[in-house]
C-alpha cells in the first residue's frame, strides 16, 4: 500500500514507518483492502493528517475506529461524507455545538473544516472492514496513534486535547499535562449523552477561549 501521508508528517513519523510492526500493519492492510471492503477508502486513511499538519495542530480530538457501513467514514473521527445521514455520536455533537456556541444544527456532517484549521481528527484504529466494527483493532494501529500522540506531546506546546469517553481519557498517559491542556467529558454516544455526561460539557466554547488566551485563532466550529 502506498504510504499517502504529508510530506512534514512522514518526515516526523518516518521511525514509525520503518518499524517492523508497521510494516507488519501495512501488509496486513494491503491483504484487507485487496480481498474485502475496507473503509474508509485506501486514498483517505491518512485523511486526518493530510488535513491538519504538524506545525498547525492546535486541538486534538481522539476517536476509536472509522464508521463501518458504506460512504460514511472519510478518515477523519467522528466525521462522515457530505450527503450521509449523520450517525448518532455525530447528532449529539452537533446539538453540544448548538448550545453551546449558538450556531445552527449543521446540514453537513463532514468535518473537513475542524481539520483545515488546525483539528486534528484521529482515531485511534484508522480502518475497518465493512459492517464489522473493531475488526482492524489490534493490529498496529493503536500503537501508531499512540506514538503520534506522545510525538505532538513531546514536539508541540499548549495544544489542547478533546478527550470524551472512557478510552480517549485513557490517552491522558501519553500527554504531557503541564505543557498542554487537556479537557475531558462523556463521550457524545446516546448511552453516554443521555446520562448526562456529554451535554453541556462546553468543549467548543472553552476550546475557543483557551487559544484566544494564548493568542491564537479561535476555530471556526460552524460548519455549512
Amino acid at each position: 500500500m502506498i504510504l499517502d501521508i504529508d510530506n512534514n508528517w512522514k518526515k516526523i513519523l518516518q521511525p514509525e514507518f520503518e518499524s517492523s510492526y508497521f510494516k507488519n500493519l501495512m501488509a496486513f492492510i494491503d491483504e484487507e483492502y485487496k480481498n474485502h471492503q475496507c473503509f474508509p477508502k485506501a486514498s483517505e486513511i491518512f485523511n486526518a493528517f493530510n488535513h491538519c499538519a504538524f506545525n498547525e495542530v492546535k486541538v486534538v480530538i481522539i476517536g476509536q475506529d472509522p464508521y463501518h457501513d458504506v460512504g460514511q467514514a472519510n478518515g477523519l473521527c467522528f466525521s462522515v461524507n457530505d450527503g450521509i445521514k449523520h450517525p448518532p455520536s455525530l447528532v449529539n455533537i452537533f446539538k453540544e455545538l448548538e448550545s453551546d456556541i449558538e450556531i445552527p444544527y449543521p446540514l453537513s456532517g463532514n468535518l473537513m473544516p475542524w481539520a483545515d484549521q488546525g483539528v486534528l481528527l484521529l482515531n485511534a484504529t484508522l480502518t475497518v472492514r465493512a459492517h464489522q466494527a473493531g475488526s482492524h483493532q489490534k493490529k498496529g494501529w493503536e500503537l501508531f496513534t499512540d506514538a503520534v500522540i506522545k510525538i505532538i506531546s513531546k514536539e508541540k506546546c499548549g495544544v489542547i486535547f478533546l478527550l470524551w469517553g472512557g478510552f480517549a481519557k485513557k490517552k491522558i498517559k501519553l500527554i504531557d499535562t503541564e505543557k498542554h491542556i487537556v479537557l475531558e467529558s462523556g463521550h457524545p454516544s446516546p448511552l453516554s449523552a443521555n446520562r448526562g455526561y456529554w451535554f453541556g460539557n462546553k468543549h467548543f466554547s472553552k476550546t475557543n477561549f483557551l487559544l484566544e488566551q494564548a493568542g491564537q485563532n479561535p476555530i471556526v466550529w460552524a460548519l455549512k
